[in-house]
C-alpha cells in the first residue's frame, strides 16, 4: 500500500463531513444522553453517523436535506420501502381503534395464517417483538422438546443480542463483555459451509445437542449463501441425533414466499421470523412443527409459559399482515431480479475501477467484500479489509447511495431498473474516488 491510503480516505471523510453538519450537531449532542450517542451499535460509523429526517418509499432525506436511494432498507426489514400507503392506511385504521388490547385480536389470527400459508414447514406459530425474542423463544422450544441444553450456531452467526446466541459471533468460541461463561459453555460453534465439521460435531455430541440453529444465508456476516450440501448435512445429523433444525429466516424470508428453505428444499422443524412480517414495526415469530410448538398450550399440564406485553399487539399485526399481501410472488421474483442486476453491476464497477472484490448475496441481497474471494465463511469474511468496506460505505453516501457501514444492500419493492442503474453509477464514482486507496 502507498501513502496515498489514509489521504484518499481523508479525502472522502471531509466530503461527507460537508455534507452533513447538521447530523454531526444531532450527534454530538446525543452524545451527552446516548453512550457512544446512539442506541443501535449498527448505526454507528465515523466520523458521525447520519441522522434521518424522513423517508418516501425507496428514498431519504437526512437532516441537511440531502437525498439518498436507500439501500439498506433498515437492514432488510422495509421491503416495501418506507410509508407504504397500504401498510399506513392499515396503521391508521388500527391506531383509532387501540394499539395493543390485553387480548387477543383477530389481527393475530390473519398474520398467523398467511405466515402458515407460505412456509409449509410452519405448522403452529407465535409472536413476539423482535428477532431476539423469536430465537431466544426457538432454543426455549427445542430444549423443552428434547430435554437437552446445547445448542449449536455457525462461527459469525448473528441470531440477535441474547446472551445463548452471542457465543462466536465474532470469531471462533469468542465470548462477548458481560456474557455468563456457563451459558456459553452450553453454546458450541462451527464453521459456516463446513459439512465435515458439522457431521464431526454431531457425531461427537449428537446426545446433548437440542438444536443446531443457521441462517441459511450468514446475514451479518455479509450475505454468504448456504452450500446446499452443508444445509442438507444439518438436516440428517439432527434428525439422526434427534435435535431439532432451526432455521433463522429474519433476513432470508424475504428471498421466496416460502423462505430459503423452499429454495433449499430443506425442511427445518422450527423457524424464526422478524424483519419483513412486521411492515416496518417492531415484531419476531417463531413456528414449526405442532408437536414442539404445542408444548406452549396453555391447556396442557406443565406448559411453557410465554408473557410479553406487547406480543401480538394490533398495530404489528396489521401492518405485518398488509405487508405479506403486498409480498406477491410476482414482487418477490421481480426484486430478486433487481438483486441480479445489483451484483453484477458493483462487480462490474469495481472491475472498472481496478478494485479487487468479492459481490456476495442471493435474490434481493448483496455485499461488497473487499477481497479477492471466495468468501464462504466467517474467516473468510473476516479477512477481507474492514478499512477499504469503511472508506466506500462513506463514498457511496457521498454519492447519494446508502448502505450499512459493511456495505450491505437490499433491494426493496419500491425500486426499479433506474434504481439500481444509479446505485451501481454511484458505486462506480465512489470505486473511482477511492482508486488510490483501492490500488494494490
Amino acid at each position: 500500500m502507498t501513502h496515498a491510503l489514509p489521504n484518499s480516505f481523508e479525502h472522502v471523510r471531509a466530503r461527507y463531513a460537508e455534507r452533513t453538519p447538521a447530523s454531526r450537531a444531532l450527534y454530538e449532542g446525543a452524545l451527552r444522553d446516548l453512550p457512544g450517542g446512539e442506541t443501535r451499535t449498527s448505526t454507528f460509523f465515523q466520523p458521525h453517523p447520519l441522522f434521518m429526517a424522513r423517508g418516501e418509499g425507496a428514498i431519504l432525506f437526512d437532516e441537511d436535506g440531502n437525498r439518498y436511494l436507500d439501500f439498506l432498507g433498515n437492514y432488510t426489514s422495509l421491503i416495501h420501502g418506507h410509508a407504504h400507503p397500504r401498510i399506513t392506511a392499515a396503521i391508521t385504521r388500527q391506531l383509532p381503534l387501540g394499539s395493543a388490547h390485553g387480548a387477543c385480536t383477530e389481527a393475530q389470527n390473519r398474520l398467523a395464517s398467511l405466515i402458515k400459508s407460505r412456509v409449509a414447514s410452519v405448522e403452529r406459530i407465535r409472536f413476539a417483538n423482535s428477532g431476539t425474542e423469536a430465537v431466544m423463544q426457538a432454543v426455549r422450544t427445542a430444549r423443552a422438546w428434547t430435554k437437552r441444553h446445547v445448542i449449536v450456531k455457525m462461527e459469525g452467526g448473528y441470531h440477535g443480542s441474547w446472551d445463548g446466541v452471542m457465543i462466536g459471533v465474532k470469531g471462533k468460541d469468542r465470548i462477548p463483555p458481560g456474557v455468563s461463561r456457563s451459558i456459553a459453555e452450553e453454546t458450541l460453534t462451527i464453521p459456516f459451509n463446513d459439512p465435515a465439521a458439522a457431521r464431526r460435531l454431531i457425531e461427537e455430541r449428537g446426545q446433548e445437542i437440542a438444536a443446531v440453529i443457521v441462517e441459511p444465508m450468514l446475514g451479518s456476516t455479509g450475505a454468504i449463501p448456504a452450500d446446499p450440501e452443508f444445509l442438507s448435512t444439518l438436516r440428517r445429523g439432527t434428525a439422526a441425533a434427534g435435535a431439532l433444525l432451526i432455521f433463522d429466516e429474519i433476513q432470508t424470508f424475504r428471498l421466496d414466499p416460502g423462505g430459503a428453505q423452499a429454495v433449499y428444499g430443506v425442511t427445518p422443524d422450527l423457524t424464526t421470523f422478524a424483519k419483513v412480517i412486521g411492515g416496518g414495526l417492531p415484531i419476531g415469530a417463531w413456528g414449526g412443527r405442532a408437536d414442539a410448538m404445542d408444548l406452549y398450550d396453555p391447556r396442557r399440564t406443565g406448559f411453557i409459559s410465554h408473557p410479553g406485553t406487547f406480543n401480538g399487539n394490533a398495530l404489528a399485526m396489521v401492518a405485518g399482515a398488509a405487508a405479506l399481501e403486498l409480498l406477491t410472488p410476482g414482487e418477490i421474483s421481480r426484486i430478486n431480479a433487481l438483486g441480479d442486476r445489483l451484483r453484477a453491476g458493483l462487480r462490474q464497477a469495481a472491475t472498472a475501477s481496478e478494485t479487487a472484490v468479492t459481490v456476495t448475496g442471493m435474490g434481493s441481497m448483496a455485499q461488497v467484500h473487499f477481497a479477492a474471494g471466495p468468501v464462504t465463511d466467517y474467516a473468510s469474511a473476516a479477512a477481507a479489509d474492514k478499512q477499504r468496506a469503511a472508506a466506500l460505505h462513506l463514498a457511496l453516501i457521498n454519492e447519494g447511495v446508502f448502505t450499512s457501514p459493511t456495505c450491505r444492500f437490499a433491494v426493496s419493492t419500491p425500486m426499479t431498473d433506474d434504481d439500481v442503474d444509479q446505485a451501481v453509477s454511484g458505486a462506480r464514482a465512489a470505486f473511482t474516488a477511492l482508486a488510490p486507496l483501492t490500488a494494490a
